[in-house]
């Protein structure tokens, strides 16, 4: 960070700082690797509410229920994002909006997703009902992010574990997957 500083400090690199900064961010958007995204993708079948059904935790999730995501796309080709959970500690519902890009062709389901300019992180489909987009499995950049998703706050058990194995299969830490309570948002 130091260099990256000191070089901002002089005119002339600039342009290298431009350079490091998009190499930077691209790392965040990436797909992990041995992860396909899925094809054909279609945005215009994916967009409305998604339920969370289970997740590999983080911070900008921890303690959070009643997890959706509502995706829209707008006239300029991005999709706007709502993701939305209650968090029980707090006793209030939180929101965070963002747009997603394509990261490449529009019929794949690799997007980079920004909440806040000029971060953005990958969002990968690699999973999908194809027939009639009830569910979805997600990466983010890494193994470390998994989302499994669906039209409806649940699955069926044997639908969960096809998904897991799967995910599992494919290096996910599946064992720390956790699964998002739906249950009437009540305060801790």
């Amino acid at each position: 960070m130091r260099l990256i500083f000191k070089l901002a400090m002089r005119r002339t690199d600039r342009p290298l700082i431009v350079l490091l900064c998009a190499l930077a961010l691209a790392a965040c958007t990436g797909v992990p690797e041995g992860i396909t995204p899925v094809k054909p993708f279609d945005v215009s079948r994916y967009q409305g509410e998604w339920f969370e059904v289970m997740r590999l935790d983080h911070s900008f999730e921890r303690g959070l229920t009643n997890v959706s995501a509502t995706y829209a796309v707008q006239k300029d080709g991005s999709v706007s994002v709502v993701n939305r959970g209650f968090d029980r500690k707090n006793c209030r519902w939180k929101e965070a909006k963002g747009e997603a890009r394509f990261l490449g062709d529009r019929h794949t389901g690799s997007l980079a997703v920004t909440f806040f300019w000029p971060f953005a992180g990958g969002y990968h489909v690699f999973e999908l009902d194809k027939q009639d987009y009830r569910w979805a499995v997600i990466a983010g950049p890494t193994r470390d992010y998994l989302w499994i998703l669906a039209r409806r706050p649940d699955l069926s058990q044997a639908q969960r574990d096809r998904l897991v194995a799967d995910a599992k299969r494919l290096g996910f830490p599946t064992a720390d997957l956790i699964l998002v309570d739906h249950n009437k948002p009540v305060c801790s």
